[in-house]
């Protein structure tokens, strides 16, 4: 009898552990983030993991430059984890259009994201979202705060003030006054142009512009823009022309150089490797200008596999991922890539808390170029690239620089045709 019993009890606790497993479901999440894998794992999954138990999460990614068509093969062959981390724009709009990601309209906490948030992640018409918006990063400038004490330097808010500042630097002749170079070109332009661009065509109410043909880029504030940027060669480093983005790393990292165009994903390396004080400013604006404007760029999202065999579950997840909680967790885990929720956050790194906190003094837009205006050939975003780098090798003037970008936009998108 004593047998029979203990035979019992080892099947009652067999049974029991199949049914647990069984009550488990798995989610698995794609990404090209494979950096972030032990963040994910370590930081943010067992948060979530011990308020749903029931539900175990998988953060299984891809190599960033393999990611696209790793992704695009899976989903067409019926293999892609549940939950797919979304790049902004066109890429991802492509996957919804093509079945592979589902609407997000009625998702729980969707109200929690503002549209400039939203924009990177929903049709045209706007009908459609079809990611949790999850993070920007945000443009600026980074500062050499042990430099700026040693010259007695105040920290810049009008373009006037910023000169001043470069031209106390440059007379010292002891550093960079700003550490920028141009050889790969999209610096120039992503750190330069669309850093400060935003003061010059009033953030959203430009881009928008572009959009729908209002506004052009060799006139009024865009045109502005080359021109301010064209101000910044006589403060660039010597050889600048051939500095790569890494050697602009390197250069401010080893105190070379007193201010560095920053995007927000920079503050990580310079954490890790720089043996000096931080500082950090807004993008200064125009003299006599009240309002002031930021890129604040969407760069992350995540979606729902429309394919996957646990819709309720992904939900789940997703609703998290809209809530203060994940938006703390992230913004801390990885200093720099800012949540694009409204909640009012808790960030622990003082210049990433810097950054973020402009977003209570500032408008935020985002890059001219990524929405829409990147579909056709000549490519907007690579005519920027060119066309910031001429500026500042002084291989273009502003304008002739803002009328080649403008005309190859008016090459292809109907809006800005004949204009």
């Amino acid at each position: 009898m004593k047998k029979v019993l203990l035979v019992l009890f080892v099947l009652t606790i067999l049974l029991t552990g199949v049914t647990q497993a069984q009550d488990t479901v798995q989610l698995v999440i794609e990404s090209w983030r494979n950096d972030d894998l032990t963040i994910w794992e370590d930081t943010i999954l067992p948060v979530f993991e011990a308020q749903y138990p029931n539900i175990d999460v998988v953060f299984s990614p891809t190599a960033p430059t393999e990611y696209n068509a790793a992704l695009n093969a899976k989903l067409e062959g019926g293999t892609a984890g549940d939950l797919i981390t979304c790049r902004p724009f066109d890429v991802s709009l492509g996957l919804f259009d093509a079945g592979y990601l589902a609407s997000l309209n009625d998702l729980a906490g969707m109200e929690n994201f503002g549209d400039v948030a939203k924009s990177a992640w929903i049709t045209d018409d706007g009908s459609d979202v079809f990611c949790v918006p999850m993070a920007s990063v945000i443009h600026g400038f980074i500062y050499n705060a042990d430099i700026f004490a040693e010259l007695g330097l105040e920290e810049p808010t009008t373009v006037s003030e910023f000169y001043a500042v470069l031209d106390a630097i440059k007379a010292s002749g002891m550093y960079t006054p700003l550490v920028m170079g141009t050889n790969d070109q999209w610096e120039a332009a992503t750190m330069g142009y669309q850093n400060i661009g935003p003061n010059y065509w009033k953030g959203e109410e430009g881009r928008l512009g572009l959009i729908d043909g209002t506004a052009k880029y060799n006139e009024g504030g865009f045109l502005q823009a080359f021109e301010a940027l064209a101000a910044w060669q006589p403060y660039l480093g010597d050889g600048y022309q051939a500095q790569t983005y890494a050697d602009s790393q390197n250069a401010f990292t080893l105190g070379l150089g007193a201010i560095y165009p920053a995007g927000s994903w920079d503050i990580s390396v310079f954490r890790a490797n720089a043996d000096f004080e931080l500082g950090a400013f807004k993008p200064p604006v125009p003299d006599g200008q009240e309002d002031c404007y930021i890129s604040d760029h969407t760069d992350i999202a995540m979606g729902m596999n429309a394919g996957t065999e646990h819709p309720e579950e992904a939900q789940t997840f997703l609703t998290w991922m809209t809530s203060p909680e994940f938006a703390t967790l992230y913004s801390n885990a990885l200093p720099g890539f800012f949540s694009l929720s409204n909640a009012q956050i808790e960030i622990d790194d003082p210049i990433a808390a810097e950054f973020v906190g402009w977003r209570n003094e500032c408008a935020s837009t985002i890059r001219s170029s990524y929405q829409i205006l990147s579909r056709g050939e000549p490519n907007n975003e690579t005519d920027l690239w060119a066309a910031s780098a001429n500026v500042l090798n002084l291989a273009q003037t502003p304008q002739e620089a803002a009328d080649t970008v403008q005309s190859g936009l008016e090459q292809w998108y109907e809006p800005q045709m004949g204009s």
